[in-house]
C-alpha cells in the first residue's frame, strides 16, 4: 500500500496535546478504516508515550504519560528503508517521489555513510537520516562502485 506522509498540526488525547504529529495517509479503497475514501494512521509514536489500561467491561481507556512523553517525534521522511543484510546496511523499498527516490537510490544499494560519517550501525544510520533537516549526503556502494547521493 502506498502512503503519503504529512504532519497533523495538533492532536488532543484527553487533556494531553501534541503538536506537529507525523501521520500516514492512504487511499482506503477497501474501506478498512471505515472512512469513505481516505484512511490515516497516527501510529505508535503517539501511543508509546503513554502507559495504557483498557477496561473493556466499562468501556474505558486510562492513559498516563510515561518517560517517552516529551520525546521528539520521528519524522522519517527520507523514504530510505534500511535492512541489515550480512552485516551491511542495504536499501529496501523506496516510495516513488520520496527524497531517496529523487536522489537516485535504488533497492539493493549498500549505505556506507551519512554526511561523511562511516562505520555507523544500522540504528545509527537510521537516526542520522531521521535527525537531519535539509539535504543529506549518503555514500553508497552499487555494483562495486562508490556513489554520493544527495
Amino acid at each position: 500500500m502506498s502512503f503519503d506522509l504529512s504532519v497533523m498540526k495538533e492532536l488532543k488525547i484527553g487533556p494531553y496535546k501534541f503538536r506537529n504529529v507525523p501521520i500516514n495517509i492512504f487511499d482506503d479503497e477497501h474501506n478498512i478504516t471505515s472512512y469513505p475514501t481516505y484512511g490515516g494512521l497516527i501510529g505508535n509514536d503517539v501511543f508509546r508515550r503513554f502507559n495504557c489500561i483498557l477496561n473493556y467491561r466499562s468501556r474505558q481507556i486510562h492513559i498516563v504519560p510515561n518517560k517517552f512523553y516529551r520525546d521528539p517525534f520521528d519524522y522519517a521522511y527520507s523514504g530510505l528503508e534500511l535492512y541489515l543484510v550480512e552485516g551491511n546496511a542495504v536499501v529496501g523499498d523506496i516510495p516513488k517521489g520520496s527524497p531517496a527516490d529523487i536522489a537516485g537510490l535504488i533497492p539493493g544499494d549498500e549505505v556506507l555513510a551519512v554526511n561523511k560519517k562511516f562505520g555507523m550501525s544500522l540504528n545509527e544510520l537510521k537516526h542520522a537520516l531521521q535527525a537531519v533537516y535539509g539535504r543529506v549526503e549518503v555514500i553508497i556502494k552499487r555494483n562495486d562502485s562508490l556513489l554520493v547521493k544527495k
